[in-house]
């Protein structure tokens, strides 16, 4: 396993271990603390909003910005289809039934003219639509300009799936900045992390107010302990906080490295035919979490997943784009506006080695594998 190559190791240095380290020793061990606090305003302010609050995960930061948006059971929450099941698993929680949105093809985010065409369906039909959830794919924002356009017209709000795209901008706007909530995710795959965790970031202090209360296991502000709404214990731990803050400091670098990463696979790629690096012709804004390819396999001779057996042979991860929520078992039976884009993505993408602790010697690794591989093509 040591030398296996990952698509995205957490990226982390001593300032990282003097971080924690510090915490231990202030003995803020248990979840909240002044490492928390720190570590919202400084993401808050960071992203370009007046509040956040850190929590467990980013799928606990979906959920309650579900319920703080007032998502009931029996509900229709519009969300794409091409995203880690977590984004569609914090819908179900909610009691709420997805509704999933096909892809651009070039960017593999919501296309906001099906988002549209889906409202006026379900107004027309009567039903009530709770929210629409967005997915920044792999670093790449939606076309918030007009999908925000599309849910101010309908009246529906929105709750941004930034999950992957810290660090991304939309026309100079941060991602995490949109929607009535945005929801981050600071897993151990993401550009920073702080091994699991996420935060839920607004420019609303009534539903920042709310979200804590209901993280913190819904408990009254008295001495004893008093409940009058189910809460949840998704708050996230001081010890966690500390080192989500070293990493914000190193944020910079770290999206530097990947947006390099994915520059030199262009350059690989680049006279290679019937592959391109996926994303769409303008990645200026893109965080770069990760880089996947598209493989026209009638152009190209090959497809992706001989590639993937290539790599997975020199001991190198990659992995196939995300596999469209419609098609997954578990959602299969829910309803969407649906052209094939997505399923076309799925088939032909993979995604490679994306990170920014990859070394010089692991990143040579990585091109000698492709080369080898291309050579015999």
């Amino acid at each position: 396993m040591a030398d296996r190559i990952l698509m995205s190791s957490p990226d982390v240095t001593q300032s990282e271990e003097d971080a924690v380290v510090a915490a231990i020793r202030s003995g803020w061990i248990v979840p909240l603390g002044p490492d928390v606090d720190a570590f919202e305003v400084e993401l808050a302010d960071r992203v370009g909003v007046g509040h956040g609050v850190a929590l467990s995960s980013g799928t606990a930061a979906l959920h309650l910005g579900l319920l703080t948006l007032g998502v009931k059971p029996g509900d229709i929450v519009v969300t794409s289809t091409m995203t880690f099941a977590a984004t569609t698993n914090a819908i179900m929680y909610a009691g709420a039934d997805p509704f999933f949105i096909d892809a651009d093809e070039a960017t593999g985010n919501m296309d906001p003219e099906l988002l549209r065409s889906a409202l006026d369906e379900l107004r027309d039909e009567g039903s009530r639509v709770g929210a629409i959830v967005p997915v920044d794919l792999l670093g790449k924002t939606v076309d918030y300009t007009a999908i925000l356009a599309i849910a101010e017209e309908f009246g529906v709000p929105v709750l941004a799936d930034a999950a992957e795209s810290l660090g991304a901008t939309h026309k100079g706007k941060a991602a995490g900045s949109f929607g009535q909530i945005s929801a981050v995710s600071f897993n151990g795959n993401k550009v920073m992390t702080t091994s699991g965790g996420g935060m839920l970031l607004t420019d609303d202090g009534d539903i920042a107010e709310r979200v804590r209360y209901l993280a913190t296991q819904a408990r009254q502000p008295v001495a004893h302990y008093e409940h009058v709404d189910v809460g949840y214990n998704y708050r996230m731990s001081n010890l966690l906080a500390a080192l989500g803050r070293a990493q914000l400091r190193r944020l910079d670098s770290m999206l530097a490295r990947r947006r390099e990463m994915r520059e030199l696979y262009k350059d690989v790629f680049r006279e290679v035919p019937g592959v391109e690096v996926f994303g769409g012709a303008d990645d200026a804004e893109d965080n770069a979490w990760l880089t996947s390819i598209l493989v026209d396999r009638e152009t190209a001779g090959w497809n992706a997943n001989e590639l993937s057996i290539a790599l997975a042979a020199d001991d190198i991860e990659s992995r196939p784009v995300w596999k469209p929520m419609h098609l997954q078992p578990v959602f299969a039976h829910y309803r969407g506006a649906l052209t094939g884009a997505s399923e076309r993505l799925f088939a032909r993408g993979l995604t490679l080695p994306s990170g920014s602790a990859l070394t010089e010697t692991q990143r040579g690794r990585v091109f000698d594998s492709i080369d080898r591989f291309l050579r015999t093509r």
